[in-house]
């Protein structure tokens, strides 16, 4: 059997020109994608291929180009069907065999192949890409194709057994841009940006941080940072000490991911330097807690083990918690907690003395409160006989509700009430948007602050769309025309936005900008009572959980 010599460095079972393609036998080409796949193969699955293989062969015959099979979408966790590099087009292809309608959920399918592709490979960011839904007995074939967006994608066009052809050479023929080299592009590096959610199950499922992270910078930044809280808390386990360390990013630099990748890596309770991850955003712990579950169980199931969801349940809430859970522990029992590492993200938005005082006693009924809760949260671990470590990730200018306390309590409470602890701090944590200079001015002269540059997570990892729209919105708030409009004419083909006062409008727009199974909502203040009109009652609680984890479908 003469197999491509190619199929082995691609990420797809087959890769090949079309000529030879065309010229090889279908069972040859069986044979290479059952070789390249992970596992057995079912009969229904040969039975698909050679289906697809049998339709495909006429239909590019002739053309120039590249082709490729089960192509894998790392991102989606999923394979494109065939690939097919013509021309200056790229064409997805899915196939629906034995199929008569072309059902809604499947031109999703092919609408995210082509998105995902335009978005996080890197050969195919400039390329006009045109997915095509293949329902082979369907009687419905499109004429021609639809317009691209503004990005170079079309909606899928849809065939059945006989519109393939006439699909392809309209493609080739309407778009224009330069010849794609089809065996340079199939090498083309895959760099996805996951969301929150799929970064959380990629490290709880044992993925490192640095894989999660597209790019060469972002890998070495989120790298150096997590290597050196590792550091540090291996350093005070064995010298029976404490410390605070603080990290500081740039808006999407993944501090988040930091803290998860720390706490996942130590989420064994029974091990000595067990962490906990602690945010103040409740919707952000269950919607994670959520979603680990689920992938919890899924995995499983998939590895053959049987398990309640509710066992797997208790093991993620050991390590992602509430922070006002995690105080309440500390309220109610005096001796110091399970966990010797605890990861408080978003910092800078704990409570000062006032609110803490106030809380306590109208919720607690605890009159005369007198710490602040960095203060008590940080007596709580003190009370360790060994050792201890607060990771602290911080983000700049985001205090935005009354009582909290930005970073500089943390600060404080450690100069004032913890003078024993080692203080590890971002040199960016001088930088005016943390407002804390006169807490790290009074820091200053104590010989345990360590500055480390490796605390600061300068590239930002999170907008894969606009790695300037942090520094637009920056420049927004600082009322900074000049930067704001620069900065916006480099993001606006990618990052569109729109501003109106016709509610209406705006969700026409929005619903106009979704394209496959993408997202979309609206933000509305507390406050906005006079939206109850226009049938948005910002009263009515809204699950997380439902909303970020179930298919477009879900009603909720």
């Amino acid at each position: 059997m003469n197999l491509p010599a190619t199929a082995a460095r691609h990420s797809a079972y087959y890769c090949a020109t079309v000529a030879e393609f065309v010229a090889t036998r279908p069972n040859e080409i069986l044979g290479s994608l059952s070789i390249h796949s992970h596992g057995s193969i079912e009969q229904a699955q040969r039975s698909a291929w050679s289906a697809e293989i049998e339709l495909l062969k006429p239909a590019v015959a002739g053309l120039p180009g590249t082709i490729l099979l089960e192509f894998d979408v790392p991102r989606i966790g999923s394979r494109i069907d065939a690939v097919v590099i013509s021309g200056p087009v790229i064409f997805p292809i899915e196939f629906k065999v034995g199929e008569t309608e072309h059902h809604r959920q499947d031109i999703y399918q092919a609408w995210d192949y082509a998105l995902d592709l335009k978005n996080f490979h890197s050969g195919s960011h400039a390329a006009p890409i045109v997915p095509i839904l293949v329902a082979t007995e369907a009687a419905r074939s499109d004429s021609i194709l639809p317009d691209p967006h503004a990005d170079g994608v079309s909606r899928p066009a849809l065939c059945g057994r006989e519109g393939l052809r006439r699909l392809l050479e309209s493609g080739i023929g309407s778009r224009r841009g330069p010849p794609i080299d089809g065996m340079a592009w199939a090498r083309s590096p895959y760099r996805p940006t996951p969301t929150i959610i799929e970064a959380a199950q990629a490290m709880y499922a044992g993925h490192s941080v640095e894989a999660i992270a597209r790019h060469e910078a972002g890998v070495r930044n989120l790298h150096e940072t997590s290597e050196r809280i590792e550091r540090v808390v291996d350093d005070a386990r064995a010298a029976n000490s404490k410390a605070i360390i603080f990290v500081t990013g740039v808006p999407g630099a993944g501090k988040t991911l930091v803290g998860l990748n720390i706490a996942t890596k130590r989420r064994d309770a029974a091990q000595p330097t067990h962490a906990v991850f602690l945010s103040g955003n409740g919707p952000l712990v269950a919607v994670l807690r959520e979603a680990l579950t689920r992938d919890g169980v899924e995995r499983r199931r998939q590895e053959g083990k049987k398990g309640r969801k509710g066992d797997v349940a208790q093991e993620v809430k050991a390590f992602i918690q509430n922070v006002h859970h995690f105080r309440d522990a500390g309220l109610r029992d005096e001796d110091a907690p399970a966990d010797h590492v605890v990861i408080f993200d978003e910092a800078q938005r704990a409570w000062n003395l006032r609110k803490t005082a106030k809380f306590m006693q109208q919720r607690k009924k605890r009159p005369g409160f007198s710490q602040s809760e960095p203060e008590f949260l940080l007596s709580y671990l003190d009370r360790h006989k060994d050792w201890a470590v607060v990771v602290c990730l911080v983000g700049g200018g985001q205090e935005i509700n009354e009582g909290e306390a930005g970073i500089s309590a943390w600060l404080e409470a450690v100069r004032t009430q913890f003078p024993a602890w080692r203080v590890y701090i971002s040199p960016e944590l001088t930088d005016s948007e943390y407002a804390a200079g006169h807490a790290l001015e009074a820091l200053a002269g104590q010989a345990h602050v360590t500055k480390d540059s490796n605390l600061h997570l300068g590239v930002s990892v999170r907008s894969f769309r606009a790695e300037n729209l942090s520094g637009f919105v920056k420049a927004v708030l600082d009322c900074d025309r000049v930067s704001a409009r620069d900065l916006l004419a480099s993001i606006r083909d990618r990052y569109p936005m729109a501003i109106t006062r016709d509610l209406s409008r705006a969700k026409r727009w929005i619903r106009q900008q979704a394209r496959g199974t993408e997202r979309y909502g609206l933000v509305a203040s507390s406050g906005a009572q006079r939206l109850k009109p226009h049938a948005i009652d910002v009263r009515i609680d809204v699950d997380p959980v439902q909303w970020f984890l179930n298919d477009v479908d879900d009603t909720r």
